[in-house]
């Protein structure tokens, strides 16, 4: 990995870079608020399509967040890595989380040439000190496969 201290790309290149190369996540609503080496900071602008019975965000909207924020942050800091797969994901649910919009901070524990371990807070923007507040808390594997 690089030791540079500025990430290969910046969010409005990877959020183009997600529009074009994987579409079906557009409308999830995912717009990039920070991007550093090993670390991502996003916002899913959450609406009914994301809501559980009970008015709660769904499980697998955090759950998909999660994981597009990581791999996000794996291409966002190499310039590359498209072609990383998920190997692990876990998710730990932490509090019921009201009809707001999601911010996810991620970052990459390890970072080398074939595999990549992150970790990503899910923060519900529900007017409070969020940060004091996460809803979830996911630790996620990826395999990052050669460069060809």
């Amino acid at each position: 990995m690089s030791k540079t201290s500025e990430p290969k790309m910046s969010g409005p290149q990877l959020e183009a870079f997600m529009a074009e190369s994987f579409s079906q996540m557009n409308d999830m609503n995912l717009t990039i608020e920070e991007v550093r080496p090993r670390y991502l900071r996003a916002r899913i602008v959450t609406s009914e399509k994301n809501l559980r019975p009970g008015g709660t965000i769904s499980g697998p909207t955090m759950m998909a967040m999660a994981d597009c924020v990581t791999w996000l942050a794996i291409i966002g800091t190499l310039g590359h890595g498209e072609q990383a797969v998920t190997t692990n994901l876990n998710m730990n649910f932490m509090k019921r989380p009201g009809p707001f919009d999601l911010i996810a901070e991620g970052r990459l524990l390890k970072l080398g040439r074939r595999l990549a371990v992150g970790d990503v807070m899910i923060y519900s923007d529900d007017g409070s000190d969020a940060a004091d507040h996460p809803v979830a808390h996911a630790t996620l594997t990826y395999a990052i496969p050669e460069e060809k």
